[in-house]
């Protein structure tokens, strides 16, 4: 395992960071973490990408990366913007696309908006938001009351590293991922810890995809499509994530996917991120095949 770069970019106002692997000539990947995590998330998985130039971006408002302002939100599509304006400044036409949990969310609406700007898209345990059944105007109102709550209650603190660490254990994250996780996602607070992700994020969203949408998301997108599942994941423990699934095989033109021993961070994993490398590489591979 080779140490990351630290990377940062004034992009839309604000300061994003993120970490970099492998040579800058290689093939250029940009991983997006999930919820709450950060670009640290990659850090098994990216050094096993060879040829590749693996940036890991830290999503605004989580790892190292600036809060976004008060008025502002942290819907999944208000990423969009901020992901081109990064290829630009990193000077990449288009990209490989990585993305774990909401991250791959990101990556999936990302790939259909603008697909001339993605070789390929990579989705480890989920690919889409389940589709949502409510009336948009209780999606709303939850949205408005709930990012007033969140803003007024601050940063989740913690007495230690250790009470953060078995605190994410307790909620379904292995121990040794919720250690790796936890340096980028805390920072000192007092005789404590508190998360530096912006307590916004866990604000409900303003408005929420029906599944007729995402049907559309799913058909816009051009480029291959490798969905990585672990068999202790989401698609294992919730049903509606099993049959995003099965209609992105039957809309997405190029799909393919594979199951992986481990849970929902399974790229965290030693074993699982060899397998997922291993994977990635095939489809990289069948990219450049002539």
């Amino acid at each position: 395992m080779t140490d990351p770069e630290e990377l940062s970019w004034d992009i839309d106002g604000l300061r994003l960071t993120g970490l970099a692997w492998g040579d800058p000539g290689g093939v250029p990947v940009l991983a997006l973490h999930g919820w709450l995590d950060h670009a640290g998330s990659f850090a098994e998985l990216a050094p096993r990408l060879t040829g590749c130039r693996t940036v890991a971006l830290d999503l605004s408002g989580q790892g190292h990366s600036a809060h976004r302002a008060a008025h502002a939100g942290y819907n999944i599509w208000e990423d969009l913007p901020q992901i081109a304006g990064l290829l630009d400044r990193l000077g990449w036409e288009d990209c490989v696309l990585l993305g774990h949990s909401r991250g791959a969310i990101i990556g999936t609406l990302f790939a259909a908006a603008l697909p001339e700007r993605v070789r390929a898209l990579i989705a480890l345990d989920c690919l889409a938001p389940e589709p949502h059944e409510g009336t948009v105007v209780d999606t709303m109102r939850a949205h408005v009351l709930t990012t007033r709550e969140q803003a007024a209650r601050g940063p989740r603190r913690f007495a230690s590293r250790a009470d953060y660490i078995a605190r994410s254990t307790r909620q379904g994250n292995a121990a040794p991922v919720a250690e790796r996780l936890s340096d980028r996602a805390l920072a000192e607070d007092g005789d404590g810890v508190a998360l530096r992700a912006d307590p916004r994020l866990f604000a409900r969203s303003a408005v929420k995809l029906t599944a007729d949408q995402i049907d559309e998301v799913f058909r816009a997108i051009r480029c291959p499509v490798l969905a990585l599942w672990g068999d202790a994941g989401l698609r294992a423990r919730r049903p509606a994530m099993d049959a995003i699934a099965r209609r992105a095989a039957g809309l997405i033109a190029n799909y393919r996917e594979k199951t992986i021993a481990g849970d929902h961070h399974f790229h965290l994993d030693p074993a699982g991120a060899q397998v997922a490398a291993d994977r990635i590489a095939d489809l990289l591979h069948g990219l450049n095949a002539p």
